[in-house]
């Protein structure tokens, strides 16, 4: 770990705000599009404090500073960055403004990039400085860039078109339907700087974005169905521009903030939750009317036409058929005790590429041996790499970028040999029958994820036991494999989407959990899309259900058959046929034969 390099770094940033007339700054790990995955120009956290994580934050001020991260990064956060450069801070019991406020001295000016924050944190940093006589100061260009010396490009990778026989409707249709939203709401245009609505919008796709195929752009769409499409001009090949038509005006993306000024006196809606406060502050001081609204791309683009649907079948099947080989392999080699976590990543990555059109990985894989597997979001590198022990639980996250679809399924597998202990049969069993427990669940039009998500929990809850994840995140068409707004989990606290009803054509991760600290974790997840159910009898009124996409065997090792109920156990086997039905025939020699006997009966 090279802390000399990072107390450098942040003592150049120090005497960078020095110069500005700065007293601190707050940064967070985001770019200016608010994305999950940033690019490596944009890596600015990362590179100033060592934390790899995907979610964070840090406060710098001239005799201290702070690193945020919730509790999926308590011991990374421990490995990656040095304690006596930054204090160590717990989210959300931590707020890094109240702890700005309480460190910053009377009158001083704390800086933030308008850039990298959402309008409402700009305001609660305001709020809270406020009350200790200090002020928070936009700044006009990243102190951190300017002390950066060797930081990366945006990327120049040009964009391409999303077929639009998978994508299911033309980007023309799109466009409209927006443009009648805009009219109905008495609205001039709509300001989209979320990549996936973009790209989903636009029917194209990028390379700029680790893990998720978008291109760094901005969209402004006008009520008469209009747009004007902010990217680099050499992005751009000439079949893309022909195909998007003289409806959509190529603009320079470094242009953007400029052109908000051309809003002037326009009714112009942007998402809050979606678009920097920057774009917010540009709005108001053009004199436009802003009106705080929803991505109009968020909705439709969570619901799957029946292309999409079909793409994503296909994307799993194929996926599927990645996962059993790799599943294979590990029951054959696993138990030799050669294995480690980076091998086992490395092979799936292999297994995923030989079976083809695999563009990229829809996440970093989550390859996690013994205790390892106890962190929910755990991510593995050279110095935390641990061998697949023999006698161990193994669970493995992973998921994959399809043109016609978006995977992530996880299994976890007893390495061999011998059986899992009792205990560890009893967790897993209780995680499965929750996983049951949903997937089978049909319920009435309207149901929100929040009243599903403890159908999942209820059999961890009655031994005293839970996950601190979520149960479901919704999943893009070839876009982000994290997509709102859905969401299966508690609504207690707020979570983002638990509050949003179901609607058919969504697709969702079924993904209850066990972890126990030091020792193991259990995870099953499927991909499932919400679909119309006939129930003879029902009540009048919409009825819906999952339909299970994701086709890959679980651990029958990791059972505990007594714990499960005929209905149950029926599921297990109808499961399991179906993976044998669609599988099977593209395995051969002694993949096949493995799997079809995994998938026997229990």
């Amino acid at each position: 770990m090279l802390m000399p390099l990072h107390e450098n770094r942040l003592a150049a940033l120090r005497r960078e705000l020095a110069a500005r007339g700065l007293d601190g700054f707050v940064l967070p790990i985001s770019d200016e599009y608010l994305s999950e995955y940033v690019g490596a120009y944009a890596q600015r956290l990362q590179w100033l404090t060592g934390f790899g994580g995907s979610v964070g934050s840090v406060a710098v001020l001239a005799d201290k500073a702070a690193i945020f991260v919730d509790g999926r990064y308590t011991i990374q956060v421990r490995d990656q960055v040095e304690a006596k450069l930054y204090e160590y801070k717990s989210v959300p019991a931590d707020s890094l403004a109240k702890w700005v406020a309480d460190n910053a001295g009377q009158g001083a000016k704390i800086g933030y990039d308008g850039w990298l924050h959402t309008r409402s944190f700009v305001r609660a940093l305001e709020a809270a400085l406020a009350k200790k006589g200090a002020t928070a100061v936009p700044v006009e260009s990243n102190p951190i860039d300017a002390v950066w010396d060797d930081q990366p490009e945006p990327s120049p990778a040009p964009v391409f078109l999303q077929d639009e026989e998978l994508a299911g409707r033309s980007s023309a249709s799109k466009r409209g339907e927006i443009a009648e939203w805009l009219k109905g709401e008495g609205l001039d245009a709509v300001v989209i700087s979320a990549l996936d609505s973009i790209a989903w919008v636009l029917n194209v796709r990028g390379r700029d974005v680790e893990h998720t195929p978008v291109a760094l752009s901005y969209l402004t769409l006008f009520a008469d169905g209009t747009a004007d499409w902010f990217i680099a001009p050499d992005k751009v090949p000439a079949e893309v521009g022909a195909a998007l038509g003289n409806a959509v005006r190529l603009r320079p993306r470094d242009q953007f903030a400029e052109a908000l000024g051309e809003l002037a006196g326009k009714k112009v809606a942007t998402d809050p939750q979606r678009s920097v406060a920057a774009i917010f502050d540009a709005l108001d001081s053009a004199g436009a009317e802003v009106v705080a609204a929803q991505d109009p791309a968020v909705l439709p683009k969570a619901i799957k036409n029946e292309a999409e649907q079909g793409g994503h079948r296909a994307a799993q099947a194929r996926d599927g058929v990645a996962v059993a080989r790799f599943l294979h392999w590990l029951a054959v080699e696993g138990p030799n005790g050669e294995i480690d976590e980076l091998a086992a990543a490395a092979r799936l990555l292999a297994f995923r590429q030989e079976c083809g059109d695999l563009r990229d990985l829809s996440f970093d894989t989550i390859s996690a041996s013994g205790p390892n597997a106890a962190l929910a979001h755990y991510r593995v590198n050279e110095e935390t790499n641990r061998r697949l022990e023999p006698g161990s639980v193994y669970l493995v996250d992973s998921g994959g970028q399809y043109p016609d679809g978006t995977t992530d399924i996880t299994r976890t597998v007893w390495i061999g040999p011998g059986e899992p202990p009792q205990e560890v049969r009893e967790r897993f069993t209780r995680v499965l029958k929750g996983h049951i427990a949903l997937d089978t669940q049909t319920f009435p039009a309207g149901t929100t994820g929040g009243q599903l998500d403890s159908l999942a929990r209820q059999f961890l809850w009655s031994a005293g036991l839970d996950y601190a994840h979520g149960t479901g995140h919704g999943v893009g068409a070839f876009l982000a494999v994290h997509e709102g707004p859905q969401r299966i989990a508690k609504s207690k606290g707020g979570q983002a989407g638990a509050e949003q009803e179901l609607l058919a054509g969504m697709i969702l991760s079924n993904e209850p959990g066990y972890y126990k600290a030091g020792e193991y974790g259990i995870r099953i997840e499927n991909l499932v899309l919400v679909a119309p159910r006939a129930i003879t009898g029902a009540d009048e009124g919409e009825w819906l259900g999952f339909e299970t996409l994701t086709l890959a065997p679980l651990d029958r090792s990791m059972v505990e058959p007594s714990l499960l109920s005929l209905r149950e156990i029926a599921w297990w086997n109808d499961y399991h046929a179906q993976v044998a039905k669609v599988i099977a025939p593209q395995l051969e020699g002694a993949e096949r034969a493995w799997l079809l006997e995994a998938c026997q009966p229990l």
